[in-house]
């Protein structure tokens, strides 16, 4: 059975699977996606579901989210830096094992300066393959040990490769967690190019779309100015997944993706 830990080599061969069995996994398991038009739309004209959310109007603003997987890391703290600056927010789906036991500071700081901090599961191992306890293991485990740092439980997380089932879907609704995945890639695990990663997220960016980073990879967190400066030129917003989804809320067990502008 597959197992796998991103790392600087040791996750590159995990995270290579990533784009090509996101379609399959999300088109043979029945696991319907919602976007986040639809659910901003499904929040009514009140708007009260994710009032506490919303920053900006997506539904005026032209709005991308920044989101990283697989942190912190040693670069993550430089990250923070480089997001201050600039005054953009991100969405962190954090690792439990070695990541956030490994940098409760980083953890801390990332909460405390605004950011969304989200479940990417302990030890990242593909969901799909694993039962329902294992399942449960994963989740409740990074969830219980960003509640004692941050003093808040994750309302959001990641499955690793994207890979989600109806078990997957279930203990996420159990557990209080929506599912998000991303219409936007650098497949930065596999270069170190920081002006490769740069041009393929503006290649592929559009409104509503959520940008993939790893802020554990060498060129990732180099690209990230220049990432930011463009897509700002260009009139993007940048959010958290949960302002790009405001005033709808992330609803538990869901599965959220953007669809990419024709």
């Amino acid at each position: 059975m597959f197992r796998s830990r991103p790392g600087r080599r040791g996750g590159r061969t995990a995270a290579l699977l990533a784009a090509a069995t996101l379609m399959l996994t999300l088109g043979g398991c029945g696991v319907d996606t919602v976007t986040p038009q639809a659910a901003r739309a499904d929040a009514g004209d009140d708007g009260k579901a994710g009032a506490g959310s919303r920053r900006v109007d997506c539904a005026e603003a032209k709005c991308i989210a920044l989101t990283f997987d697989a942190g912190p890391g040693k670069d993550t703290p430089h990250l923070l830096d480089v997001l201050k600056e600039k005054k953009v927010p991100a969405t962190f789906f954090l690792l439990g094992h070695r990541h956030v036991d490994r940098y409760p500071k980083v953890v801390r700081r990332i909460a405390d300066e605004g950011h969304e901090v989200a479940n990417h599961t302990w030890s990242h191992r593909i969901l799909t393959d694993l039962d329902e306890g294992e399942v449960r293991e994963e989740l409740s485990r990074t969830q219980d040990a960003v509640e004692r740092i941050t003093g808040r439980k994750p309302v959001l997380m990641r499955p690793p490769q994207g890979r989600t089932d109806s078990t997957v879907s279930e203990v996420s609704r159990e557990l209080g967690l929506a599912q998000v995945l991303w219409s936007i890639t650098a497949k930065d695990y596999s270069t170190t190019d920081s002006a490769l990663i740069r041009e393929r997220v503006l290649t592929q960016a559009h409104r509503d779309g959520i940008i993939l980073l790893h802020d554990i990879y060498d060129g990732t967190v180099p690209a990230v100015p220049g990432i930011i400066d463009e897509l700002q030129r260009q009139g993007y917003t940048f959010v958290t997944v949960p302002e790009l989804l405001a005033p709808g809320a992330a609803r538990a067990g869901t599965v959220y993706r953007p669809e990419k502008d024709d």
